[in-house]
């Protein structure tokens, strides 16, 4: 939860220490209970954050500084809210008490209800029955009856000593707090560490001095010297929350927890074992430094002697080193005098082998020039033989070149010959064809000639006969009126 939220209403604020610029501000709360419709589709459900929507713009214009949910059922959706002023609750009421919400995918309308919250805070009644029926407490003694007020959730930065710091000052907590009454005393466990050690129960480590300071928020213990300085001070804080406005007039609020002390966290027996458990912590401290002493002291030797341990082991590497390297040297000394004992041998036989071989190639050159001198002898008399087998094989190609020319002349002949017989062959079937088609037009043209007479001839006989018929008609006509 954030130590505090911003205020933009400061009416309703009245003093606390305005040096500190501390004021308390009435809380205003109302709760808000939605009832749910029952699901009857498997794996339908209802979202929180869609009816707290709802809930939202159902105030507008009126809004809420706080607003969150406390209690979800199947059955209903229990909202606390919080408004920057007390006189908006009646209004906001007003608009949610009795209302229906309307849920997309949801045919039913959702009830709402809303009151204002009862603040829970401690009464006279509740601290008086407690101290008089507890029996381990004497209520003639500071700490053992209600004088203590115990505080949770304060802001750090609000009771700081200066702007720059970021831890809760006890005189500040004093001033503050004493503008109700006269303060005997105040605790703020925080602060120390020996306590915050004693309370993580861990006596073998520090661990928690490094949180120390870290947290937003801070209790605290004030314990007033009079009786009426602890009724005022719970009376003026019932209902009320914590307001701080800076020097840029920007404000902002905390919900602090107040509470009667019921612990008598500030009783002398108290305090006494506070004191005896710091003393012991304290002197735990001191042996656990002292032991972290003898252990740096005792590291620090084994370091020494582990240098110690090291210089000696590289001074044997040293000593190591150098007889290696002098052995090398020996070593190379002698490999070089092997070197040039064999480069000397080497030469000696290298200058033995080239005589042997100049030996080796005089005496081949002089066989390869008897061997040169019997080849030109051979090679001429070889030039001689060939030279008449070559020739006669020239004579013998020239004169197959002849006839090869001779029979491809006989073809070229030949060929012309063929070409010219089947031009002539061609033209004459050309000639052929073109006499075969004049007789066929011709024989066509006679024929036609000849069915076209025919045709006249039977053209001409038959209008004789309809002459020589239309000659009896008109014959018998003329003869049958004298019958």
């Amino acid at each position: 939860m954030a130590a505090s939220t911003p205020c933009s209403d400061t009416t309703e604020a009245v003093e606390l220490y305005p040096q500190q610029g501390l004021w308390l501000k009435p809380i205003a709360r109302l709760n808000v209970s939605v009832s749910l419709p029952q699901l009857k589709t498997p794996g339908k459900s209802i979202s929180n954050w869609e009816v707290m929507e709802r809930i939202k713009a159902m105030v507008k214009p009126d809004t809420f500084s706080l607003l969150k949910v406390v209690k979800s059922t199947l059955e209903f959706i229990r909202f606390e809210g919080e408004v920057e002023a007390k006189s908006l609750l009646k209004t906001m009421v007003a608009r949610l008490d009795s209302k229906t919400i309307k849920l997309s995918g949801f045919t039913e309308m959702l009830k709402v209800r809303a009151a204002e919250a009862k603040v829970v805070f401690p009464t006279r009644h509740e601290w008086d029955s407690h101290f008089r029926d507890a029996k381990f407490l004497n209520e003639t003694v500071p700490g053992e009856r209600p004088d203590t007020v115990h505080f949770e959730g304060l802001p750090c930065k609000w009771f700081t000593a200066s702007k720059d710091s970021d831890k809760a000052s006890e005189h500040v907590l004093k001033k503050v707090y004493g503008t109700f009454g006269e303060v005997r005393r105040v605790d703020i466990p925080m602060l120390d560490p020996y306590r915050q050690e004693n309370r993580t129960g861990n006596f073998n480590t520090f661990s928690s001095f490094s949180s120390l300071g870290t947290s937003l928020t801070f209790e605290a213990y004030v314990q007033f010297k009079e009786y009426i300085g602890f009724v005022n001070c719970m009376e003026h804080l019932k209902g009320m929350k914590l307001m701080y406005k800076g020097d840029d007039n920007k404000a902002a609020t905390a919900n602090i927890k107040v509470d009667f002390d019921k612990t008598g966290h500030l009783s002398d027996k108290a305090i006494r074992k506070r004191r005896l458990e710091r003393a012991k912590l304290q002197e735990l401290e001191h042996q656990r430094e002292e032991q972290k002493r003898k252990e740096r002291e005792e590291e620090e030797r084994k370091k020494e002697e582990e240098r110690k341990k090291k210089e000696e082991e590289e001074k044997e590497r040293e000593r190591k080193r150098e007889e290696k390297l002098r052995r090398r040297e020996e070593r190379m000394k002698y490999r070089e005098e092997k070197r040039r004992e064999k480069k000397l041998e080497k030469k000696r036989q290298e200058e033995q082998r080239q005589l042997q071989e100049k030996i080796a190639l005089e005496e081949r050159r002089i066989l390869i020039a008897q061997r040169k001198l019997e080849s030109i002898r051979l090679l001429t008399e070889l030039f001689k033989r060939a030279k008449v087998v070559k020739q006669q094989q020239e004579v013998e190609r020239l004169e197959q070149e002849l006839e090869q020319e001779r029979l491809r002349q006989l073809a070229i002949e030949r060929r012309k010959k063929e070409e010219e017989e089947l031009k002539r062959k061609k033209e004459e079937e050309r000639k052929q064809k073109e006499l075969q088609k004049k007789e066929e037009e011709l024989r066509e043209k006679l024929v036609k000639g000849l069915k076209k007479r025919k045709y006249k001839e039977e053209e001409q006989h038959r209008e004789e006969l309809r002459q020589k018929i239309s000659g009896q008609k008109l014959k018998s006509a003329v003869v049958m009126p004298h019958t």
